[in-house]
């Protein structure tokens, strides 16, 4: 196992080989587009019923998104994510006893969406993701673990209810949406998405009380409290392959109500607006002979181990710790969707979007996603659509501003990319790519 506290995962590596192409939480302003098509099944499974799209066909898109609330993010050093958040000076700093480190990544594979009929439609999936969350864990602490920065100074950390998790799975969904109501003035519309999901495994950890206190001068971290950690058999974040899959089933449902006026582009955008509501990634995975510890943390080691030793073996030489082998559960990031789109002219809209985790950290383990609101205004044609998502994330104290552009069989955009070029506060990024067959209706 690699140590828990290091970032080298699959989600980071992805988001650096994007960022070299070019540069929610998923797809960030692109799902409420008329013209996403399966991308717009990620936000709402209703939304399959009366797309603009006779057929669309997703070869292969990615999206990827990370943050915290310890260090602003730096674009111009994107290679330092490889190594976690990597800590080069005391700059921008904030350190609490509580600090938060997330991110996910998304890729949809060969995926189509098909209109049977104006009141049926149908889709295809198939999707990976991973999730990695670190919850109230001290900022000093974690710079300690993660950084070759000598300068270090003396720090105590209280830390309650800490957590963390690395994740990763695959699914294979199936969509069925349906016109249930349509008439001059209204339309509602349901749509239901069952999941087989594949699970490549994970890492996780727990302390409801963690004490720590470090000595510059000497070198030495004593530590205090209780600490939970497992991982399922076989997993390994540097190197995740799904060939040891276990299985586990889930579900996304939501319903989505359009009012018309007769004033608005009837043919081409009948609406004059439109909201929805989703309940998304219910479900879970469970792995069997999964490798369970309970550490007693009274100790004082001396904090150069962390360069020279994982996780495992820092806790295996230092700590008392018991062992467990059993079945773990692995929830998957379950959130409510809200959103609702106003039609301006039958070319420009805005959209407002929320996404609430009902998942928390105190359900360890299971992934989570973080609180966002995002207002987006788009300009929209059926070759082109453009759009500037202007977002408030959880952890972050800055707004969240991007773009993102669909023509035809491309799309690309960041839900940050603005704030992150212009602003040294910004503790959040993300970016996608996407490229697909889209047949108009």
């Amino acid at each position: 196992m690699t140590r828990f506290f290091k970032l080298k995962l699959l989600f980071l590596g992805i988001l650096l080989t994007v960022a070299q192409i070019s540069f929610s939480q998923t797809f960030v302003g692109a799902t409420v587009d008329n013209h996403a098509g399966v991308h717009s099944l990620l936000l709402n499974p209703a939304l399959a019923v009366d797309s603009k799209m006779r057929l669309d066909i997703n070869l292969f898109s990615t999206s990827a998104f990370i943050g915290n609330d310890f260090l602003s993010v730096d674009l111009s050093d994107l290679d330092g994510f490889r190594n976690g958040f990597e800590i080069n000076s005391d700059e921008d700093k904030n350190a609490t006893n509580n600090n938060n480190f997330f991110g996910n990544v998304d890729i949809l594979g060969p995926s189509v969406l098909f209109n049977l009929n104006p009141k049926n439609s149908i889709a295809i999936t198939t999707r990976v993701r991973g999730f990695f969350n670190l919850i109230n864990i001290g900022g000093d602490l974690y710079e300690l673990a993660n950084t070759e920065y000598e300068d270090q100074m003396d720090f105590s950390v209280n830390m309650e209810n800490a957590s963390g998790l690395i994740h990763a799975w695959a699914e294979f969904g199936a969509t069925y949406g349906r016109m249930i109501l349509d008439n001059d003035q209204n339309s509602l519309k349901g749509g239901i998405t069952l999941k087989y999901l594949a699970g490549a495994g994970g890492v996780y950890g727990s302390s409801r009380i963690l004490n720590a206190q470090y000595n510059n001068q000497s070198d030495l971290l004593t530590t205090s409290g209780e600490l939970r950690y497992g991982y399922t058999s076989g997993f390994d974040s540097e190197d995740i392959s799904f060939s040891d899959i276990k299985s586990g089933f889930g579900a996304d449902i939501g319903f989505v109500y359009e009012y018309k006026q007769e004033d608005v582009n009837i043919y081409y955008n009948p609406y004059k607006f439109k909201v929805g509501v989703s309940l998304m990634d219910i479900g879970s995975i469970s792995y069997d002979e999964s490798s369970r510890f309970i550490y007693d943390m009274d100790a004082t080691i001396d904090a150069r181990e962390f360069q020279s030793k994982n996780l495992d073996e820092l806790l295996e030489d230092n700590y008392n710790g018991v062992e467990i082998v059993g079945k773990t559960k692995m929830g998957l990031p379950t959130s409510v969707q809200v959103f609702g789109d106003y039609n301006i002219n039958g070319k420009f809209f805005v959209s407002a979007q929320g996404a609430i985790a009902l998942k928390s950290s105190n359900d360890n383990p299971v992934s989570q996603l973080i609180n966002s609101f995002t207002l987006t205004p788009r300009f929209e044609k059926r070759w082109i659509s453009v759009y500037s998502p202007i977002g408030f994330r959880q952890y972050d104290s800055s707004l969240a501003w991007g773009v993102g552009v669909r023509a035809g069989p491309v799309m690309i955009g960041s839900g940050s990319i603005f704030t992150n070029l212009i602003s040294k506060r910004s503790r959040s990024a993300d970016v996608y790519v996407g490229f697909k067959v889209p047949l108009y209706k």
